[in-house]
This record gives C-alpha cells, sequence and structure tokens, in this order.
C-alpha cells in the first residue's frame, strides 16, 4: 500500500431510511419517535443475524455493512417483512415504511466508518426504492440472480445525483410479481408508436407521487383505445420513473417512434400540467403545452392531450373510438383523488395495500356511484383477494358482479370485459371466456395484459395459435412483462408441437423463476417427448426440490381449466414417469 493512502474494500452496502419521516414526525413527533427506536433495534437485530455490522444510524437512516451481497439482501428482505408484520396493527398513515438500497462496491475504510461512491450508490439506490421496498444495483444482482429464490424487475440504467455513471438498477418484486425483460428487441411498428413516461411530480411533496402516477396511467389508458396507434404499457414506461431520461435511448428500447413525457403541479384545489410530445429519434419537439386549470378539469385536460396527439401523429379514428376516449367520468375532486389513490394502492399487490385500494374506491361510489369506475376499482380488489388467497370464492363471485355493475353504467368499459373473462375462464365456460376477451381486446387494442389473458383463455380453450400471436402482441405492447407471458407461450406452443419455441419460451421463464411449476413441467415434457429422459427427469425432481410439498394432483386441479383434459391426463402420466406423484 502506497504510504498514507486510505485503506479500501469491496463491500456490499445496505442504506434504509424512513419515506415521509418529517410528516410522520410533524404529525406525532413521540409516537414516531417511538417506533423508530422499535424499528431500528429490529433492524440491528437483523443485521447481526445476517453477518453484517451497522456502520451508523442518524435520525431515521441506517448505514450497514456486509461481506455477502447474498446476506445483504437476505437482510433486507427480512428487514421488511418483519417490519411489516409488526406494522399491520399500525394505522396506515403512522406507519413507517422504510425504503432500503443495496450495493456492491468498492468503499474506503477510516476507523468506523466507510466512504465512497459504493455507499453513495447505495443511498441513491435507497431512495429510488418505495416505501416498504427494496432496490439493488446491477453489480449486486449479479451476485444474487441465481443464489435466491427473489424476483426482482429489471428498470433499466438510473442517471443518480453525484454519480458520474448510469447504475443499473432492480427492484425486488413481492407477491409473485415477477418482471422478465424480453427474449430479443421489440421489433418497429407500421403505425405510430408512443412511450408514454412518468409525468414527475412538481408539487414538493412525495405523498403526491399517487396523482401523478394517476393521471400517467389515465392518458395511458386513453390513448391505448385507439387501433391506430401502438402504445408502450405502464409496466414498461414506468421503469424510467424517478430517473433522467434520454428520450432516444427509450425509442430505441421499446422501438417507439415518440414520446410523451411532462410535470404536474397541484396545490390546493389547482393543478399545473406541463406536457410535451418528441420525436424519439432525434429527440426534438413536436409539441408542447401548459394546461392550469381547476382539479375537476383534470379530465377535461387529458382529452386535450389525446387530442393534440391524435392531430400531431395524424392518427386516423375509427367510428366510435372518439365516443370511447373523450368521456368524462368523474366530476367531483374528491372521487378522482380517492380513485387515483385506489389504483396507487391496487399496484402495490400486498394484501395491505389491496384493503387501502378498497376503501379508495369504495369512496369513489360512495361520491359518484353513476361511474363506472369505483365500482370497476373494487373488482379489481376483489379479483387480487381471491387471486392471492386472501379471500375465498365469495371474492370472485364479488368481483364478476361488479364488474357486471360497471358494464351497467359504461358498456365500453374494456376492463370490465377482461375480468368477466378471467371469471368465466376459472368456471370452465371457454366460448364465454374467449368472448369477453375479445370483447376487451376490440375495446382497447393496446393493453398487454388483456391480450395475454385472452391468450390464456384461447391455450387452455383449444385454439394455441390464437394465443401465440396474441402474446407476442402483448410482449410488443409491453417490453418488460410478467414472466407468466412466457410460461402460457411455452405451453401454447407445446400443444403444437412446437417444441424449439415451448423450450426456448420456458428457459427465461424458469431463469426469472425457478420455483415456477408449470412452466417446468412444460420443459420437462419438452425434453421427454425429445427422448431426453435423463434430462427430463432431471427437471421433474427439480419442481420437487424447489417444492417438497409439490403433489400431481394439485397440479392437475389447478388445469381444470384446459377444455381437452385427456391432454392434462397425458401430462400427468408423463410427469408420474419421470418421478413426481
Amino acid at each position: 500500500m502506497e504510504s498514507g493512502a486510505i485503506p479500501r474494500r469491496l463491500a456490499a452496502i445496505l442504506c434504509a431510511d424512513v419515506q415521509g419521516y418529517s410528516r410522520l414526525m410533524g404529525a406525532d413527533e413521540e409516537g414516531t419517535l417511538r417506533s423508530l427506536k422499535a424499528a431500528h433495534e429490529l433492524m440491528k437485530a437483523s443485521i447481526a443475524a445476517h453477518r453484517g455490522r451497522v456502520v451508523n444510524a442518524p435520525g431515521d437512516s441506517v448505514l450497514a455493512e456486509f461481506a455477502s451481497v447474498v446476506d445483504a439482501v437476505r437482510c433486507a428482505t427480512a428487514m421488511q417483512q418483519e417490519l411489516e408484520q409488526r406494522c399491520a396493527a399500525v394505522a396506515a398513515e403512522r406507519r413507517l415504511a422504510f425504503r432500503i438500497g443495496v450495493n456492491l462496491g468498492d468503499v474506503m475504510v477510516a476507523g468506523e466508518e466507510i466512504y465512497g461512491d459504493g455507499v453513495n450508490v447505495a443511498a441513491r439506490l435507497e431512495s429510488l426504492a418505495d416505501g416498504g421496498g427494496v432496490c439493488i444495483s446491477g453489480s449486486a444482482y449479479e451476485q444474487v440472480a441465481d443464489k435466491l429464490e427473489l424476483g426482482f424487475e429489471d428498470l433499466g440504467e438510473k442517471s443518480v445525483k453525484n454519480i458520474a455513471r448510469p447504475v443499473r438498477v432492480y427492484r425486488l418484486v413481492r407477491e409473485g410479481k415477477t418482471l422478465a425483460r424480453p427474449a430479443s428487441a421489440p421489433v418497429a411498428s407500421d403505425k405510430p408508436s408512443i412511450a408514454v413516461l412518468p409525468f414527475q411530480n412538481m408539487s414538493g411533496d412525495t405523498e403526491q407521487e399517487y396523482f401523478s402516477d394517476g393521471i400517467t396511467e389515465d392518458i395511458i389508458t386513453d390513448l391505448s383505445k385507439l387501433s391506430g396507434l401502438l402504445v408502450i404499457g405502464r409496466n414498461s414506461t414506468f421503469t424510467y420513473k424517478g430517473s433522467a431520461v434520454d428520450v432516444r435511448e427509450v425509442g430505441k428500447r421499446f422501438a417507439a417512434s415518440h414520446v410523451l413525457e411532462g410535470s404536474v403541479r397541484r396545490a390546493g384545489g389547482r393543478v399545473r400540467i406541463n406536457a410535451q410530445l418528441l420525436d424519439a429519434a432525434s429527440g426534438h419537439h413536436l409539441w408542447a403545452e401548459r394546461y392550469d386549470r381547476e382539479l375537476a378539469d383534470i379530465f377535461a385536460v387529458q382529452d386535450e392531450i389525446t387530442r393534440e396527439i391524435v392531430s400531431a401523429l395524424d392518427v386516423k379514428l375509427l367510428r366510435g373510438e372518439q365516443a370511447r376516449v373523450w368521456r368524462h367520468l368523474l366530476r367531483q375532486p374528491e372521487a378522482l383523488d380517492a380513485h387515483y389513490k385506489g389504483l396507487d394502492a391496487l399496484n402495490r399487490l400486498t394484501r395491505e395495500a389491496n384493503d387501502e385500494a378498497r376503501r379508495s374506491f369504495q369512496k369513489v361510489v360512495a361520491l359518484e356511484a353513476d361511474s363506472p369506475l369505483g365500482h370497476l376499482g373494487l373488482a379489481w380488489t376483489e379479483l387480487s383477494a381471491f387471486r392471492y388467497g386472501w379471500e375465498g370464492a365469495g371474492a370472485l363471485e364479488r368481483a364478476a358482479g361488479l364488474a357486471r355493475k360497471a358494464l351497467e353504467l359504461d358498456e365500453d368499459c374494456a376492463d370490465a370485459h377482461a375480468l368477466l373473462g378471467f371469471y368465466h375462464l376459472l368456471a370452465g365456460r371457454h366460448d364465454e371466456a374467449i368472448a369477453a376477451g375479445e370483447r376487451s381486446v376490440t375495446l382497447n387494442p393496446n393493453h398487454a395484459d388483456n391480450a395475454a389473458n385472452l391468450a390464456c383463455s384461447c391455450a387452455v380453450g383449444g385454439r394455441p395459435e390464437e394465443a401465440i400471436a396474441l402474446l407476442r402482441k402483448a410482449i410488443r405492447l409491453s417490453p418488460v412483462y410478467p414472466t407468466w407471458y412466457l410460461q402460457i407461450l411455452g405451453f401454447a406452443h407445446y400443444l403444437r408441437g412446437e417444441l424449439d419455441d415451448a423450450e426456448a419460451a420456458v428457459r427465461p421463464a424458469l431463469k426469472r423463476e425457478p420455483a415456477y411449476a408449470e412452466a417446468r413441467i412444460v420443459l420437462a415434457a419438452v425434453l421427454h417427448a425429445r427422448g431426453r429422459v435423463a434430462e427430463a427427469r432431471a427437471e421433474a425432481a427439480e419442481v420437487l426440490r424447489q417444492d417438497p410439498k409439490f403433489r400431481l394432483a394439485a397440479f392437475a386441479a389447478r388445469l381444470a381449466i384446459v377444455r381437452d383434459q385427456s391432454l392434462v391426463a397425458k401430462l400427468v402420466a408423463q410427469m408420474r414417469e419421470l418421478g413426481l406423484e
């Protein structure tokens, strides 16, 4: 070592802080401080249990160092789970929600303290995480990707404050919503295509993020109803939330010809929205406008933005599309605010957030019972409660009833048709499921999940060729897509005897989710059909290793929705031959 050189080492760094800490202290100083001390004790114990050390813990923050990235990420996950359980009984407005960032990097050592970009990057990752969430760097992800049975969403490269180079960011995904990267770059469309980036919250209050996100989602939804335009899905464009963006990179990544970006500033009963449409290839502005309106005029502003885009891109509207898009669905600012809060909570996919979303949508219904939005939002909360096992079959029936109510109020409500399609599918009514799904895709030709849900109905309903085309469309619309797209795609190819294509679909799915039994069984069946029995047997054994409680009877029950049960019987017989019971 050079004389006087500062010691350095490679370390896994964990940074944590409380989201909205100043607001919590302003509301209840003593109660917040007591909760913070208890949380810090829990976190210190967890860090020690995972072979880490606390470097310091000033204010609401915690900085810790680990020799192993695996230990650091395991610790971050365990802490969030323990904190969530401990805070479950605390009112939402008083609950401490920690954000955690983990980075693997070089640090400078001075006594017990550590400094440098390795620490700074971890702190920036923490600021990108949601309350209760974890973000890790690309260097950390490379160390844990094949070692931990956790799902991560690739948020792409982010330019962060005081760090010279962009940082690759991955977000820990909970509740089974693991997202996969596309197997290949999306192909350019023969019609105008647009990526709507998350509008920036300029209100100076992070608690208003839901409002700017809600406006962005509404604009995406409105544009998605236009058949003459290809609109990149929310899951994809929201990977750029909170980061500096080069629109040319966005255009290349999503094969989008145009990018819409903007900002929202809310103050009292007024809102200011700035929006600009850019050519993705050159970055040049095609149109820009500022709207300074009353809160009650939000939908009118969204209509104007849609009209300007239609005009700038020379999009031809089919008969009926204008009426479907330009429709004001909520009149009262309180209902609009509750609607956006409900959407924000619904996207978090936890039981607590789902309950929060339910309360918000109930408020929408109470304020404007003649709008389909409140009933539709409630329907999705009931469906989520059923899908994730939080409630029984009664929740599914309630979801269907609420979806029908939304359709009574607006027969062109695409998401309500999609929900009913899922309901019919679970009941084994394949023709009704496909009809409802087709109606949803006709009404909203750019909705990736609706297209993929219809693909699922087609695959199990004996129409795998249509399923494949729909999934290819869904992946084009949302290049950052859920892993289940790949599983259904692989299953559809398998049904058609296209074994190479089936394997090409499920192997990436299993790389992202090794415990995905349905995908692994498709792979085992493909290998068995090719005569590669030893490899197929190994995949079957891996199913059991990933889930020792796996049973073929339960697997067959999940496939009760398949129209041709002889296919299921054949698949089960193959798996039994390979050693599964």
